[in-house]
């Protein structure tokens, strides 16, 4: 039976999104065993008698707030839920994580809990954006390390090969570049120097890409640190809630347009849902020694449930043992310092 651990206390919503998702994933995924750390009359005044015997709650009322340096809170809260969860995934009580809680505390407590894979020197948020051509695109680093050297992401563009290969199912994944222009001497000094180590390496390397044709589907994978990542994701997150907004705005502006809205009503919600990020799960931080699966800070419930499921395909589809064979093959090649945690604290 797959185990999943869920830090409830985490978000913006906690932590009745969470027991909402909970409820609806546990149903639907009798093989698998849901953990609830957090505040457990308020989770079960929340669930109302609809956890079904898959699930099981432990308590703590002790929480990591968004404001909180990561590193720090971490090691001064181990009865925290985002920590505790942390622990289970590292003495195997559970096989993945879920939070929706602080990102840096989330990976503090991946790296100092759980532990990385043998040659990652710092694990990458790797969440799958929505494209025109309905495909989807990996994109990381999407926030866990803002100055990322070059060897990091040649790092990234390995593990991010063999992640997408099982959950895209995309034999041969393209991977790109991010960066200002297509040309080969683009780009600040890290950015050219991973340009020249992803184009030695045996991956599909396509070159740079442009922000702009991420969405068009001109990659599978696109590389960047996470000060960029961060910035494209919520960029585009913001697009597509102010573009949607705009449209239903329109659509409901008078009688007339009621009435064509009713005629595309269907095809609308269709594309909605395409790029809508609930509909995405959460990002999973590849690089950690366990699952370790990042929900949106404002996840609903919907979101809650996409998110549970991806820990669940996590698991079943063995990415940490798919992902270890990725890094052996790179270490293999390239031999990177495995530094110990002592940078986290930067």
């Amino acid at each position: 039976m797959i185990t999943i651990v869920v830090d409830a206390m985490g978000g913006d919503y906690a932590p009745v999104a969470p027991v909402e998702g909970i409820c609806e994933a546990a149903a639907a995924f009798s093989d698998t065993h849901f953990i609830v750390i957090g505040d457990e009359q308020r989770i079960v005044e929340l669930a109302k008698g609809r956890f079904p015997a898959n699930v099981s709650v432990r308590h703590t009322d002790v929480v990591i707030a968004g404001e909180e340096e990561p590193v720090r809170a971490v090691r001064r809260k181990p009865n925290s839920s985002l920590v505790m969860a942390a622990q289970m995934v590292a003495n195997g009580e559970a096989n993945v994580m879920v939070s929706a809680g602080n990102t840096g505390a989330i990976m503090a407590a991946g790296m100092l809990v759980i532990g990385r894979l043998p040659g990652v020197e710092r694990p990458a948020l790797a969440p799958i954006l929505p494209t025109f051509d309905g495909r989807g695109v990996l994109l990381l680093d999407a926030g866990a390390t803002m100055d990322a050297s070059a060897e990091n992401l040649l790092t990234y563009a390995y593990m991010a090969d063999a992640y997408v290969k099982h959950v895209l199912d995309i034999e041969n994944p393209r991977i790109g570049l991010l960066n200002v222009g297509t040309e080969d001497s683009k780009g600040n000094a890290v950015v050219k120097q991973t340009f020249t180590l992803l184009s030695q390496s045996q991956l599909n390397f396509i070159g740079n890409v442009e922000a702009r044709e991420m969405m068009a589907g001109s990659a599978d994978v696109v590389v960047c640190d996470g000060f960029v990542g961060n910035v494209v994701l919520k960029l585009a997150e913001g697009i597509g809630i102010g573009l949607f907004s705009g449209i239903r705005e329109a659509l409901t502006s008078n009688v007339t347009s009621r009435l064509g809205a009713m005629l595309v009503g269907g095809r609308l919600r269709s594309l909605r849902n395409r790029y809508d990020w609930a509909e995405h799960g959460g990002a999973p931080f590849l690089g950690v020694n366990g699952g370790c699966i990042k929900a949106h800070g404002s996840s609903n419930p919907r979101a809650w449930y996409m998110a549970l499921s991806q820990a669940r395909k996590f698991i079943a589809n063995d990415l940490l043992s798919k992902l270890s064979t990725a890094m052996e093959e790179r270490n293999a090649r390239i031999s990177v310092p495995d530094h110990q945690y002592g940078d986290v604290e930067k």
